[in-house]
């Protein structure tokens, strides 16, 4: 396994991080204030691949390899977190859409997703069910030409901004009974309810509360078969929480970087506060868990690339970068005292971004129980 980025790695990156430093960051702290993401970024974004990069050329991908994506999403997290968290989402629609689709859906959904013509969410969390994705309760039930839903939907990235979405639902009708179904919505024919959310972080994504009412969902917008939604949103779980991995990999460089310039040029008792040993040793900390969350991050990513699940590398590398991010930007917090808690500087807005990413695409406890049955062979889910 080779650890260095090869000069087409190189490119990327530093052509990435040139755009990030030009047009993200300065858009980055006003956006937040707003609790807005600045939507006329992604069409500048799908140029480097963020935009359904991992699909075929064929199917309007870039046909990237998974180590080239960890990149991407490296530099994604360590500029805006929130930004990270919505290109996941398009992805993970982008990846359902190009498995399960029809041509017509392709061409109706796939399509203006991949040329950011239109703005999507998934629906998968509920209030009751979050990890227990088998669990949900929202129903779909067949009524001929349509699917009559009920149900709610909570925690979902861009829900109420958003033009169409992938629902997740329990699907009753004369081939499937209470099977994982999902369906395709346009809000322009589905009438349902929504509203934002309001979070401690990550928020310029647009989180919200989705609420179904008899809501009408014609039947040509089924996506995949009946009773096989559950497969179709486990297969892509891996690759989300490489997704989640290496964003928080990018936050935790970006909060030591930060902590790195301010403990060189920050004075007090007379000498720069880096030449104190307690402050060296938070650095030094800060340094061991970055390095080893991005070895652990693209570790998974080469697994993934050599063809298989890479179950057990997504699960380790989400667990430790996710929970090692925050530890790196508390400790950057610790570095710059006071300054560290402004709203006007990234820190604040750092800390409280990486304690999200040990929720979504499953939680702390859930990899850890995932990786428990990949070493043992034993599930410890009930």
């Amino acid at each position: 396994m080779d650890f260095g980025l090869s000069s087409e790695q190189l490119a990327l990156q530093e052509s990435v991080r040139r755009f990030m430093r030009k047009r993200v960051a300065p858009l980055v702290a006003e956006h937040e204030k707003r609790e807005q993401f600045a939507w006329e970024l992604l069409p500048e974004l799908r140029q480097f691949g963020y935009i359904g990069g991992l699909l075929p050329e064929e199917a309007g991908g870039y046909g990237m390899r998974f180590g080239d994506w960890a990149l991407l999403m490296e530099q994604a997290g360590y500029h805006w977190l929130s930004m990270r968290v919505l290109l996941n989402a398009l992805n993970i629609i982008a990846s359902l859409l190009h498995r399960n689709a029809t041509p017509a859906q392709r061409e109706r959904f796939l399509k203006p997703l991949l040329n950011c013509e239109k703005r999507f969410w998934v629906g998968i969390t509920e209030p009751n069910h979050g990890s227990n994705v088998a669990g949900i309760e929202t129903k779909a039930v067949d009524k001929g030409d349509h699917y009559l839903v009920n149900g709610g939907k909570l925690w979902i990235t861009n829900g109420a901004g958003g033009d169409c979405g992938v629902l997740v639902v329990k699907t009753y009708s004369d081939g499937c009974d209470g099977g994982l179904s999902l369906l395709l919505v346009d809000r322009d024919e589905t009438k349902y309810a929504a509203r934002r959310v309001g979070t401690m972080f990550i928020k310029s994504t647009g989180t919200s509360e989705l609420n179904f009412a008899d809501a009408v969902v014609p039947k040509e917008n089924l996506l995949g078969k009946e009773g096989e939604g559950l497969k179709a949103i486990l297969s892509g779980l891996n690759y989300g929480r490489l997704n989640v991995a290496m964003g928080a990999v990018g936050a935790a460089q970006a909060a030591l970087d930060l902590s790195i310039e301010y403990a060189k040029n920050r004075k007090q008792f007379g000498r720069v506060i880096g030449g104190y040993q307690l402050v060296q040793k938070l650095i030094v900390d800060m340094t061991v868990r970055t390095e080893a969350a991005r070895a652990l991050g693209y570790k998974a990513a080469w697994a993934l690339d050599q063809g298989g699940t890479a179950r057990a590398e997504c699960s380790i590398a989400k667990l430790y970068a996710t929970e090692a991010a925050h530890e790196v930007a508390s400790m950057a917090l610790q570095v710059h005292g006071g300054l560290g808690y402004s709203v006007d500087y990234p820190i604040e807005r750092i800390f409280r971004d990486t304690r999200g990413g040990m929720i979504p695409e499953g939680t702390s406890e859930i990899q850890t129980l995932i990786i428990g049955r990949e070493i043992l062979g034993i599930s410890a889910f009930r």
